[in-house]
């Protein structure tokens, strides 16, 4: 990762989960002097970061980084997500023994 990336990962970081467009990114991220001598140069990068799938792009050219979910983690209704809890199915409740404690 080059420092034209960490910048922008650093900038869009600020942002949370909200997107930014590409413009504020090259005006914000890079300083006044680096806008003013090339207003595209975040593009490329911008670019480079989605393909690796760091950075999420709409479809109006707003840019964001990409929500981190734990591995593993997907997300549950919460009405599902209370079921599962009920009868264990997500196991974080006591480990059962296996098909023999239940009865036939």
């Amino acid at each position: 990762m080059d420092a034209d990336e960490r910048d922008v990962i650093q900038y869009l970081a600020t942002w949370g989960e909200q997107f930014v467009h590409g413009k504020q990114v090259a005006r914000k991220a890079g300083g006044k002097r680096r806008f003013n001598e090339d207003a595209e140069w975040a593009k490329p990068v911008l670019q480079r970061l989605t393909d690796h799938g760091v950075v999420e792009a709409d479809l109006a050219g707003r840019y964001r980084l990409k929500p981190e979910h734990g591995e593993g983690e997907e997300w549950v209704a919460p009405d599902i997500s209370k079921l599962l809890a009920e009868d264990d199915l997500d196991g974080t409740g006591p480990a059962t023994g296996g098909a023999t404690d239940h009865p036939a």
